[in-house]
């Protein structure tokens, strides 16, 4: 396929679901974006790249910024510790308290609704490491999110490719969204057909799939430009590109962006996030987290329903549009996994994956006694 031609539009693609998607035993769903609405401005493509690099060295300074910002490179000092554990640490701990410590008022909150988990994956089931395709979670981990999955519906929702995140969690009968939300596949609500992996009759649904060749594309040239930077690795998470610098000396950063701005420029279709040590590049379609989330919970019959109590755990700022779609809509809320304050959208906190399967743990204790209770004569 060929790079952007001279047609560029002035107005950025969007995704609108379906007035209604509940249903007692959701189909198939495969849905491509529609064609961006308005009109087209002609201009020659020597004059898009020159607008392009307006401002090249700011912009890219910008993104070194953004990068240092999200990803510190540095332990904390046990004098940044303890400056943490004062007035600004306790401040937020206030407004953001442990999950674990605030655990019954939270399972006093979801009495008489259905509670439906969201799981972020790396740095929240799995702990962050310096090599990603060795991001594996424990056995204890993988047994909880087992048990958790038999109370309540699960899914995974991850920046990482659908296959991927699959083949680290190795759960049938969950359901994953890929991608940052733009692959989602599992079974269909009741089905109890989990032998051949998740979504064999169930759910498919892919807003971006018209993007793969251009996702493709951009992977390999990313791969040739990275490959003199030490410590860069590129990933194809098939309708998403990551960056990862984890292993990249800060001093080469700069570098890095550069390289990854010059590839970048020529798709204006695609557009660029960051996470934790990584850059993302992906369709600018209006999709996330948070609109996965919401599909998931339409998919899974909870279209407009006050019964209904998503819990949704994430660490990283990708997982903000989660957080914030569960405050928008008034219903359950955010856990954000940090050991250090941020600014989030999420109500509680736990400090790491050991805490969240804690927490995990808990929830499927709970829900197993009242279960016992509510089958027991009085």
């Amino acid at each position: 396929m060929t790079k952007q031609n001279v047609a560029v539009s002035d107005a950025k693609p969007g995704f609108n679901l379906p007035a209604s998607m509940a249903v007692s035993n959701p189909p198939v769903f495969v849905q491509k974006p529609p064609a961006s609405p308005g009109g087209c401005i002609t201009i020659s493509r020597s004059k898009l790249l020159k607008n392009l690099e307006i401002n090249e060295p700011q912009r890219i300074n910008s993104w070194v910024d953004s990068m240092k910002a999200s990803s510190p490179t540095h332990a904390k000092s046990s004098a940044d510790l303890s400056s943490l554990t004062d007035d600004h640490y306790s401040s937020w701990m206030v407004q953001h308290p442990s999950a674990l410590e605030m655990f019954e008022q939270i399972v006093e909150a979801s009495k008489g609704k259905n509670i439906v988990m969201f799981l972020d994956y790396d740095g929240t089931l799995s702990p962050i490491v310096d090599d990603p395709d060795r991001a594996f979670m424990s056995d204890k981990m993988r047994a909880t999110v087992k048990k958790l999955a038999r109370c309540f519906p699960t899914a995974i929702v991850s920046g990482r490719c659908r296959d991927k995140v699959y083949s680290f969690v190795k759960l049938a009968g969950l359901y994953y969204a890929g991608s940052h939300g733009m692959d989602i596949k599992g079974p269909a609500k009741g089905s109890k057909d989990k032998k051949n992996g998740p979504g064999q009759a169930g759910i498919l649904f892919q807003p971006a799939s018209e993007y793969l060749p251009m996702i493709n594309e951009v992977y390999n040239e990313l791969v040739e430009k990275t490959s003199s930077t030490p410590g860069a690795m590129v990933e194809n998470n098939r309708f998403c590109v990551s960056v990862h610098f984890r292993r990249v000396d800060e001093k080469k950063w700069s570098e890095l962006a550069q390289q990854v701005r010059s590839v970048l420029k020529e798709y204006p279709k695609l557009r660029l996030t960051q996470g934790r040590k990584v850059l993302e590049i992906r369709p600018t379609i209006k999709w996330d987290k948070g609109k996965a989330l919401e599909f998931l919970l339409e998919a899974l019959g909870f279209a407009n329903c006050s019964d209904v109590f998503p819990v949704y755990i994430g660490d990283d700022r990708t997982d903000e549009d989660a957080f914030k779609m569960l405050r928008d809509r008034g219903q359950g809320f955010g856990i954000l996994v940090s050991k250090f304050p941020k600014d989030t959208n999420a109500s509680y906190s736990l400090q790491e994956p050991s805490e969240v399967m804690n927490f995990l743990q808990r929830l499927v204790d709970w829900k197993r006694l009242s279960s016992y209770k509510d089958r027991t004569p009085t």
